[in-house]
């Protein structure tokens, strides 16, 4: 598995510390300390990246723009390190694709545990080269694309993170608590509920007209795919 961590942080006592806790626990660790910085650094090291530690405050070019830009081709875990503890700020994070958000300051403990649940992840991650298909439905990891009878769907980072697991899991029952584990984190603290929530934003936007949705309920239990229909 990979074991580098891109740490991007204008702090240099932070970067400092960061980089030597996380060497002590086996990684491989990069520092970069502004955001143009950070793009050069992660186009050179994109391959072997287990996931980027981003600060939202940096010079250059900050967080969130290169968040955007990483996300344009690149599904790498990353999570945001911040002094900005409002909810909105998190919100904005998650929205442009953000895995996780860690609020300074911050025990060690903490963030190592939040990794452990990138890693967690990546064990069980979709096939990054692979393209499934469900009735008018298809997604298409390689281009992160989503299509429905042909027609591009916009989809949030999360809700496409659903969407792909149960693709890969065509066959299996999940109870919200499993899905919380495999798509949120295990270290989630919202509301289980969040699962029904982001299951009816993907109905609203995949289920054809006069067909069922394309994600079933089993009652009592939680949720599969649906088997195709003609």
């Amino acid at each position: 598995m990979k074991k580098t961590i891109l740490i991007v942080e204008d702090e240099l006592s932070l970067s400092g510390y960061l980089t030597k806790e996380l060497q002590f626990e086996d990684f491989n660790v990069i520092v970069a300390n502004d955001g143009l910085a950070a793009m050069e650094t992660y186009q050179a090291h994109q391959s072997e990246l287990l996931l980027i530690l981003l600060d939202w405050m940096l010079p250059k070019l900050d967080g969130m723009e290169v968040l955007r830009r990483i996300r344009k081709h690149d599904q790498v875990p990353v999570i945001i390190m911040t002094a900005r503890d409002y909810v909105g700020d998190k919100v904005a994070g998650l929205d442009n694709g953000a895995d996780d958000y860690i609020t300074k300051p911050f025990e060690i403990e903490e963030l190592l545990a939040r990794i452990r649940v990138v890693q967690r992840r990546a064990q069980n991650q979709v096939d990054p080269n692979q393209i499934y298909q469900l009735a008018t439905v298809q997604l298409d990891t390689k281009a992160h694309r989503v299509t429905n009878a042909g027609t591009e769907v916009q989809l949030t980072h999360r809700e496409y993170d659903l969407l792909a697991f149960f693709l890969a899991h065509p066959a299996e029952v999940f109870t919200r608590d499993d899905l919380l584990d495999q798509v949120w984190g295990a270290d989630f603290l919202g509301q289980p509920n969040v699962v029904d929530v982001y299951v009816g934003y993907l109905r609203n936007k995949l289920t054809m007209p006069d067909k069922a949705p394309i994600i079933q309920t089993v009652r009592g239990v939680g949720y599969k795919l649906r088997e195709a229909q003609p």
